[in-house]
């Protein structure tokens, strides 16, 4: 475990809070991102929504809603780790996850900001993290504009 989320969390924090928490650590090993997700009493989401969060790839998908809004946890098993929330601001998500960096001690850069070349309503932004040797890709994608959207963060080990 990385950071804890404040009870008075918004979407943002607590997406960015549950990816420090669930993603950082076990990026990777997907092995040990499940034992956390069933650790911390998520259920596992069955298919065919399981099917739909990983777009057919195998994995497992864990569901982590809570009074704040809907999040879900992915878990491929290629060992890429993902947390999902159907309403978060774009915006306040860039600023809670270079936040959640600094405040863990993380080290990052941004690599690419860019609109989707398929859906310009998509925006991302890909950062290289590292911290005591351990290495992360991690991207951002939320929704364009003022009204808050899907969003997604991702983990992969560099």
């Amino acid at each position: 475990m990385l950071l804890p989320v404040a009870a008075s969390a918004g979407p943002a924090e607590e997406l960015t809070g549950l990816f420090s928490r669930a993603c950082l650590p076990y990026a990777g090993e997907p092995a040990a991102l499940r034992q956390w997700a069933m650790r911390a009493k998520l259920p596992e989401v069955p298919d065919p929504a399981r099917g739909v969060f990983l777009h057919g790839a195998p994995g497992k998908v864990f569901d982590a809603s809570n009074a704040t809004g809907k999040f879900a946890v992915l878990s491929s098993d290629d060992g890429i780790c993902a947390i999902v929330t159907d309403s978060a601001d774009g915006r306040t998500i860039a600023t809670a996850l270079e936040a959640t960096f600094r405040d863990a001690g993380i080290s990052f850069r941004l690599v690419i900001e860019r609109d989707d070349k398929l859906n310009p309503e998509l925006h991302h932004r890909e950062y290289l993290a590292t911290r005591r040797g351990k290495a992360w890709r991690v991207l951002a994608a939320t929704v364009r504009g003022a009204t808050p959207g899907q969003a997604m963060l991702t983990a992969a080990p560099e």
